[in-house]
């Protein structure tokens, strides 16, 4: 069923000649759900509330109840359209009063409507909190000026000052430059295309929304989804194996997708499908993020199930229990699942004999706990280029399993557990290119290589992308010798970021930085005017920065390298590892959140996640030659030195000089650069210029990397 956009909606004139009653009744079909009294009466109070200040406006708007906001999964209470003016309530009724929630919480309703909804890009919004109840010396009514989108810090007021709240509003200079004529009608029906972070995305989806609900349109996922469904479609018509990759800039969406295939498929018993990743964070997050919705949602029903029971005369003890969070875990671990544990589960009564694992009959004729054949016939791997090699995966089958001499690399392991399917399978492979971070990751190669030597059956889909550098080095389409299963699907692949919704080209100037590219990069910036990337080398100017940017319930945090360990010298200790789920889902109430701007992040706790505004912090392991043609690459240890003709141990840094190290170190800062959805700021430090001076801070480095970024074209602050 359709979602609507609004429950009731009129113009001003129609809204004010209409009963109350009506409009409750209007509203009540609307919701489709039984109405208990508290909404009832809310509904009543804001009716009455807005005909005692509307009628100077009759002509000149319309009235909006219950908008519908998909991204944030809620809807704001009253949205006012007057003289081409978008205001925004969020009402405390019930003699409730101001709360510093609903002030954030209308706020990112207002922001919400301004980034995504077309026809209010160029319109002046005001949001308001409305507690009817709330004293007069608690009311703030004057409008400060806007932010530079056009977007109004909130007033709070109560219903003795609404007429002259809407009344300064309206009169309000900033205001007058801002408004533009428009057309209701064509107002109410324009399109609304949000970019949900990964885990509102998700949150929603769980709630049975799907992908074109709550994402924009012109991203792509729409056609990659369903190519991805029409494969899973062939494949179980014709009983095929096949492979898919989904490739993508880094933000394009490619978590999204695969959540929204393991949910699509998973209440269908001969097609159940699981989202696997072998992120702990991205996983721990998405788990404990929709758990807690689960848990709210839950309560929310039986708080309902109640209410109606005591009005109908029944006996409360009756209402179903809601979920616990144990529960709730439980339920959502179905279908996103650490991918080590899904190893695990399919190891059961396997026994490594020579190159390969074979079945131990005698185990699973004596029990029905485990499987030999996966449940289900679609496996999503997420980030599939840092699946384990060989050598790696032996290691720790060895050191964590006591599995000696280990025969498969994780890709070749993970197909052979669905190939156990006698019918059909697929597995989907989503690649994040230029984004392997971790010693013993095999990247794409070895996924096709071992479909070349052991699943010759297989068919392969994929996108001509595979051919670019950041895929496997531009090896991956020559890789497959035998082309007649090669479908390339153009559909698989993503070219533009969801995440930095304001640079669409933010992914491709972090590219050009990286690549030591400074004219092209300077050529992008420029084209990034709505999406601010900043430089500065102090991390107080760099905090009031975010402060300062973020409104309303918009993330921001620190991020700096794994191997940045000078930058303790600044109270910046990346050894200190953060609970990295408070980091990313609770507000700046909580000081472990990432709000607080007092726990940092590495690249291997934020790949995969996203927040609004992100500070990144350069450290001397990555720092430029003198000629900015190359990066020299290091790592902080222990280095013999030659001091008053003694040989010494000193922590220094050393060179890293393999290249494949080189590449996770400069994927690491390609990472944290791309983190961010709204903008940034990069903050060099000054190094150190005492006497006697500390080594592993020589401000020459700090200074080169500092340079090359201003030439690039970042403002100072």
């Amino acid at each position: 069923m359709a979602i609507l956009k609004y429950y009731y909606s009129d113009s001003i004139t129609d809204f004010l000649s209409r009963g109350t009653n009506e409009i409750v009744g209007k509203l009540a079909l609307a919701y489709q759900h039984d109405i208990n009294d508290e909404t009832k009466i809310s509904w009543i109070e804001e009716i009455d509330s807005l005909k005692k200040v509307l009628p100077p406006y009759a002509e000149k708007g319309s009235v909006y109840f219950e908008y519908n906001i998909p991204r944030m999964g809620s809807r704001a209470d009253v949205v006012l359209l007057i003289d081409g003016v978008v205001l925004v309530l969020e009402y405390k009724t019930s003699k409730r009063k101001f709360t510093h929630s609903a002030f954030l919480q209308v706020w990112d309703y207002a922001l919400d409507l301004k980034n995504f909804h077309d026809a209010t890009h160029p319109l002046p919004v005001v949001p308001i909190v409305v507690a009817p109840s709330e004293s007069n010396n608690h009311c703030f009514i004057e409008l400060n000026s806007p932010y530079a989108d056009g977007v109004f810090a909130p007033l709070c007021t109560n219903q003795s000052k609404l007429r002259e709240c809407l009344s300064n509003i309206l009169a309000y200079d900033e205001v007058k430059k801002l408004q533009q004529p428009i057309n209701e009608e064509e107002w109410a029906r324009s399109g609304y295309n949000p970019t949900p972070t990964i885990i509102e995305a998700a949150v929603a989806l769980f709630q049975h929304h799907n992908v074109e609900e709550i994402t924009r349109h012109d991203a792509e996922l729409d056609k990659t989804i369903q190519c991805v469904a029409d494969v899973v479609k062939k494949c179980k018509k014709e009983s095929k194996k096949a492979i898919c990759f989904v490739t993508g800039v880094p933000g394009a969406g490619k978590t999204l997708i695969g959540l929204q295939t393991a949910i699509a498929y998973d209440k269908e018993e001969d097609t159940k499908a699981v989202y696997l990743s072998g992120n702990f964070p991205l996983v721990e997050v998405l788990q404990e993020s929709l758990s807690r919705d689960y848990v709210r949602q839950e309560t929310e029903r039986y708080n309902r199930e109640k209410e109606e029971l005591k009005k109908s005369g029944g006996s409360i003890k009756t209402a179903k229990k809601p979920i616990t969070k144990k529960q709730a875990r439980s339920e959502v671990k179905a279908f996103i699942q650490m991918v080590h544990h899904y190893r695990d589960e399919y190891m059961n009564g396997m026994k490594v004999k020579g190159t390969k694992l074979v079945k131990d009959e005698k185990y699973f004729a004596n029990t029905s706990e485990h499987a030999y054949v996966p449940v289900e016939h679609i496996a999503i791997f997420d980030e599939a280029q840092r699946a384990w090699t060989k050598h790696g995966l032996a290691d720790f089958m060895l050191k964590k399993k006591n599995i000696s001499k280990f025969p498969y690399s994780e890709p070749h392991y993970l197909i052979s557990c669905m190939d156990r399917h006698e019918d059909w399978c697929v597995v989907i492979c989503l690649v994040g290119g230029g984004q392997e971070i971790h010693h013993d990751e095999a990247g794409i190669l070895e996924w096709l290589q071992v479909l070349n030597r052991y699943y010759t059956e297989w068919d392969i889909y994929m996108s001509e992308q595979l051919k670019e550098k950041e895929y496997a080095e531009g090896k991956a389409l020559k890789m497959i010798k035998d082309k007649t299963r090669l479908h390339i699907q153009p559909a698989l692949h993503l070219t533009s970021s969801m995440r930095s919704f304001r640079g669409q080209k933010a992914s491709l100037f972090v590219q050009q930085l990286l690549d030591l590219k400074p004219q092209s990069a300077r050529q992008v910036l420029s084209e990034l005017d709505k999406y601010p990337i900043v430089l500065t080398r102090s991390m107080d100017k760099a905090k009031v920065w975010l402060k300062e940017h973020a409104r309303g319930t918009e993330r921001y945090g620190i991020m700096a390298s794994s191997r940045a360990e000078r930058l303790k010298a600044i109270n910046i200790n990346v050894r200190y590892q953060p609970d990295f789920v408070h980091w990313f889902l609770d507000d700046d109430t909580d000081v472990r959140s990432s709000n607080s701007l007092e726990d940092v992040l590495t690249e291997f706790k934020v790949q995969g996640l996203e927040i609004d505004w992100a500070c990144v912090v350069w450290d001397a392991d990555l720092r430029l030659k003198d000629d900015w043609k190359s990066w020299i690459h290091c790592k902080l240890g222990s280095k013999t030195i030659q001091e008053n003709g003694l040989s010494v141990n000193k922590c220094r840094w050393n060179n890293i000089n393999k290249r494949e190290i080189q590449l996770y170190q400069i994927n690491a800062y390609r990472v944290l650069l791309t983190r961010a959805r709204q903008g940034m700021v990069i903050v060099v430090p000054n190094g150190d210029n005492s006497v006697p001076p500390d080594e592993t801070r020589k401000p020459e480095w700090y200074d080169g990397i500092y340079k090359y970024l201003k030439t690039i074209g970042l403002k100072e602050i």
